[in-house]
Order: structure tokens, then sequence, then C-alpha cells
């Protein structure tokens, strides 16, 4: 366990840092759980510069839970094309139906409901509570990962969430949360900026993202485009002209109409 004299440094240093080169975001200018919801599914596996313009431009077409429920998938995905990992997307529609079916448009505050909401894991959870409602909550995400590792274990290889989120809720600040997750994620994409080795290797989850190029992550991306840009072809004519063998791509489309993407 840290001794509390190094917990307190740590925290004037990142609280000193954030307020003076504390980052702006459409996300952070609003307490609306809409918003942060949308912003935090958005926000997974993808850099906060692809994200803002497309978060303006999402909510301008779905504006609250009860307009992204009704809307169509395809409707959905046309705004979310850019974005990639189509599956948020998906989620987010799923979560707003049941959000205004089974809580009157209003998303829960508690962590087992949100926990159980297609999209929403334990540290989406977290930061919607932190985020929207300044609740105290315990989470981790990569920059949050990186603050953590630079200073309390850069001599350790192989470092645990589990000995982070020790640390993540001694220093929690029950007062300020939404600040103090800020100041934490604006501190980590200064250290992802500025060092030449990445402190995040050295965590015991740490995984190189996959190729794309040729996967069927790819393939799948070309064929919902097609869709979408050709919604009365066949199935079978949209994975002839995206490419590759006929029988992989009529794989992929068999996958896609079991998620829900292709009718």
């Amino acid at each position: 366990m840290k001794n509390g004299g190094k917990l307190r440094r740590f925290k004037d240093i990142i609280w000193r840092c954030y307020r003076k080169h504390g980052r702006d975001f459409p996300w952070r200018r609003t307490h609306d759980p809409y918003k942060i919801l949308v912003s935090e599914i958005m926000l997974q596996q993808t850099q906060t510069s692809r994200v803002e313009g497309k978060y303006v431009e999402f909510l301008g077409r779905f504006p609250n839970f009860k307009s992204l429920a009704k809307a169509s998938v395809s409707d959905v995905l046309r705004a979310w094309s850019g974005l990639g990992y189509n599956r948020r997307a998906l989620a987010l529609k799923k979560t707003a139906e049941i959000v205004v079916q089974n809580y009157n448009g209003k998303l829960p505050r508690d962590p087992e409901s949100l926990d159980e909401l297609p999209g929403i894991g334990a540290g989406t959870a977290g930061a919607i509570r932190a985020f929207a409602f300044n609740l105290p909550s315990v989470f981790i995400e990569t920059n949050i990962r990186r603050v953590f590792i630079h200073f309390f274990f850069s001599k350790k290889k192989k470092v645990s969430d589990r000995e982070i989120l020790e640390l993540i809720e001694m220093t929690a600040d029950k007062r300020n949360s939404r600040e103090w997750y800020w100041a934490l994620m604006d501190y980590g994409a200064m250290l992802g900026r500025e060092q030449k080795e990445n402190p995040n290797r050295k965590s015991a989850h740490y995984t190189k993202q996959s190729k794309f190029t040729g996967s069927n992550r790819e393939l799948r991306g070309k064929i919902l485009r097609l869709r979408l840009a050709h919604p009365k072809i066949s199935l079978k004519e949209i994975a002839a002209k995206a490419g590759g063998e006929l029988s992989r791509a009529m794989q992929v489309i068999a996958a896609l109409k079991s998620e829900g993407f292709l009718s």
C-alpha cells in the first residue's frame, strides 16, 4: 500500500496539470446523461479527435433517447459511419430502446442497472456515474491506466488492473469525481503524446491490436457501407461487390444478419 504523503503529492501533480492544461470537449460541457452515454460509447476504442465531429453530428440526428430508440438501424449506422466498431452503434440503439421502455426515458444511476445495458460494462458504467451524475465511482480506462503505471509501477512488469484499481479507489475524489477523472485522463493523454515508450505496455492486459487490412472486421465494414449505399440490391450482390472470396463474404453477411445489422 502506498503511503499517504506520496498519494497526496500525486493528486497535487494531477490537479495542477489539469488546471493549467485541461482539455475542452463538447461532452464536457454537458451533464445530460444521454449525451454523456453517447460520448462514452463513441470513445470506446476511438480517439477523441475522430469522435468530436461525429458526436455533434450524431446528436443533431438523435438528440435524445426517444429519437434514437425510434430510428431505423440503417439510419443509426449512417450517422455512425466513420467511427468503426459498428457493434457499438447497435448496442447504443438497443440501450435507448430499453431506457425508453423500462426507465421512462431516464438513464439509471446505479451501477448494476447500467452494467446490464448493451455495450456498457463496468468501466463505462463507472464513467457514466462520474461524468453524468458526479457520483463516486472506481473505473479504469487506457489513459487512467497509463497514469498509475507511470507514477506507481515504473519498474514493474505485468501490472494487473486489480493493483491499479486499488490505487484509483484510494485517490478518488468523492466530492468532485467528474473533474478528477477528467484530470487523470488528460494527464494520461499527455503522457501518451510525450513519452517514447507507452507505460501501458507494462500492463498485464496489454495486447496489440490485430491487423485490420484483410480482416473480417474490414470486410464487415465494407459490407455495411455497401448495404447503406445500395439498400435495394440483394445480399448476394453485396457479397460479390465486397471483393475477396464469395463464400467468406456470405459467412460475414450471415453473422451480420444474426447480430441485427442486416435484414
